[in-house]
């Protein structure tokens, strides 16, 4: 158990209005999104800014990252385990990045972590940080080089929400059922992710997004420990540094 890095990231759209969007950046959001559209319904102005409120904090080419928090597990001298959780919360996503790729290339240099952990992973955290970490020209740390790879050398890679499909491709779990099925206090206590660009752009309030995203990081870990019938790290057994 420590050594699992866990991490949980949280995102917005890259500007806080579809307006701010260059005309060729536009272009692209109307071929991206018209997915998202409902069936023989045209298409507006009004609407693709409607849409990129929605869904652009999702995609890594029109969002950016605002926050990552990572947490490790530790056994306490009672038997029980205790966490520690770092943020890195930033306005500036180079800035952002740059801090965390140096710990994530010196830990496991060190083999201090040997996995990364997190609730889709595989789908959403990792490809994201990945594809934001080209588009502001960095390399990639060793644990993040993952295109092309097969499954097989992806070892290092836990994800709770593959470990709960048991095999099922078609099955979707989300962090916040599994933590209610396990007994575990709810990550969406103040805010959920749908929320997290209105706090970010009109209240201006990262610590409040840092918060969330270290809470995602503690019930991702809460849930792993339960999958292997242990019990999770209380509150007060939880640092964060």
């Amino acid at each position: 158990m420590p050594s699992i890095l866990f991490l949980d990231i949280e995102t917005v759209s890259a500007h806080q209005e579809y307006d701010l969007l260059s005309h060729r950046m536009k272009e692209q959001w109307q071929r991206k999104s018209k997915r998202f559209l409902p069936q023989g319904e045209e298409p507006t102005e009004e609407k693709w800014s409607e849409l990129y409120s929605d869904k652009a904090a999702i995609m890594a080419e029109f969002g950016r990252i605002v926050c990552i928090s990572v947490g490790f597990l530790h056994e306490k001298p009672n038997g029980y385990w205790g966490m520690r959780i770092k943020s890195f919360a930033n306005t500036d996503e180079l800035t952002l990045l740059t801090d965390f790729a140096a710990m994530l290339e010196e830990s496991f240099a060190q083999r201090q972590f040997q996995y990364l952990c997190g609730h889709n992973v595989r789908e959403f955290d990792l490809p994201y940080i990945g594809r934001r970490m080209l588009i502001q020209g960095m390399p990639l740390p060793l644990p993040l080089q993952l295109q092309g790879k097969k499954p097989w050398e992806l070892k290092h890679i836990l994800d709770t929400m593959e470990l709960w499909k048991f095999g099922d491709f078609k099955h979707y779990t989300s962090l916040d059922l599994l933590s209610a099925i396990f007994d575990i206090p709810s990550p969406k206590s103040d805010i959920d992710g749908s929320q997290v660009g209105r706090v970010f752009y009109q209240e201006g309030d990262l610590e409040r997004i840092k918060n969330y995203c270290e809470r995602d990081v503690w019930v991702t870990a809460s849930v792993f420990l339960r999958m292997n019938q242990m019990d999770y790290p209380q509150d007060k057994d939880v640092v964060y540094v």
